[in-house]
């Protein structure tokens, strides 16, 4: 679950709620009451975005459904360059 920031608790914090994202919080920042912004931790170094337990559900989700949807057994692999050519 999200803490819930305004953004000028959030500029005048922001060195703190950095340091916990770090740790593994999350916040949603809001100006006059409404999410502008949402502060999270990444998973490592890399960079790489952490999706929250809600996103992964959606994804997992659309995954299935797209799975479902489309029959890709028959389809040959190709490429961008492929792409290009047709």
């Amino acid at each position: 679950m999200s803490k819930v920031l305004s953004l000028r608790d959030a500029n005048q914090e922001f060195s703190k709620i950095v340091r916990l994202a770090e740790a593994g919080e999350e916040f949603l920042i809001t100006r006059r009451g409404k999410p502008v912004a949402r502060l999270m931790p990444v998973s490592d170094r890399s960079g790489k975005r952490v999706l929250t337990p809600e996103q992964e559900e959606a994804r997992r989700e659309l995954h299935e459904r797209m799975l479902k949807c489309y029959d890709l057994s028959g389809v040959q692999p190709f490429n961008r360059d492929d792409l290009y050519d047709r």
